[in-house]
């Protein structure tokens, strides 16, 4: 394991201690999950790997789900390298439900070349269900000037250069420009799964930084945070161009294609 990826080791178990010890931030991790997985049913009745769990605390309310990260630790199902998912013998093709991952697409080295080879290990009808940030009016101003992961624009390509680990590279714009931009860049996807912008909902403003995130936490008694996460939330979906701070993205597989009749 190279220095990045000790040192990414490092910094995943500081987050998740960090985390699991918020708990308005643990209520909010709830609500948002509850709120990503509503297309699906009962969760607790299907198939569900989540990639990049090393700090997560989804297992926390669904016990079912299949934990993953490319890190070696302890606590989690598997070591996976999810940009080659489609030769992983671990999870026979068409055998998921749903694939979920939150604040993962943008640490992935080539994000639409990841979704195009995890399609074939959903079941037909299968979801991707993935959380990243949004870039609205406020969050914008926060994304870019408070936070320390970096926000660019002005790629040509979409995918990361020069990686070093998975939480080392990041660029937090690239989901956003890969499925709301004007590039084309989405376009491969529609190859194996269907959606539109009516697939993508919002999730929470200034919650989250409320909370004090993974870094810290502000002291704010839980039954406020309560309602200021409930409000927050629905301030967040009625106005998200000029609120929201996360987002969340639902692809489903689609059904094969019949070949032509001779």
């Amino acid at each position: 394991m190279t220095y990045e990826y000790d040192h990414d080791r490092e910094w995943t178990l500081k987050n998740r201690k960090n985390l699991l010890s918020n708990q308005n931030l643990i209520m909010w991790y709830e609500k948002l999950y509850k709120k990503a997985f509503t297309v699906c049913g009962n969760v607790d009745n299907l198939n569900v790997l989540e990639i990049g769990s090393g700090a997560s605390p989804l297992k926390m309310f669904y016990n079912n789900i299949i934990t993953s990260d490319i890190l070696e630790l302890d606590y989690l199902d598997f070591v996976l390298d999810c940009h080659n998912i489609d030769k992983t013998t671990q999870f026979e093709d068409e055998s998921l439900d749903v694939i979920t991952m939150t604040n993962v697409l943008h640490h992935l080295q080539n994000p639409v070349d990841f979704l195009l080879k995890a399609s074939c290990k959903l079941k037909i009808g299968g979801r991707v269900i993935a959380i990243e940030p949004f870039f609205s009016l406020v969050s914008s101003i926060i994304y870019k000037l408070l936070h320390h992961e970096p926000s660019d624009f002005s790629i040509t390509e979409p995918c990361l250069a020069g990686v070093k680990g998975p939480l080392s590279t990041a660029n937090q714009a690239l989901p956003q420009m890969i499925f709301m931009g004007n590039k084309g860049w989405v376009d491969p996807l529609f190859e194996k799964y269907s959606f539109d912008s009516s697939n993508f909902s919002y999730y929470s403003s200034l919650s989250y930084m409320a909370s004090g995130g993974i870094s810290r936490r502000i002291p704010i008694p839980a039954w406020i945070y309560r309602t200021m996460l409930a409000m927050d939330v629905r301030i967040a979906d009625r106005f998200p161009s000029m609120m929201a701070s996360f987002f969340i993205i639902c692809l489903q597989k689609k059904q094969h294609l019949k070949p032509p009749s001779q």
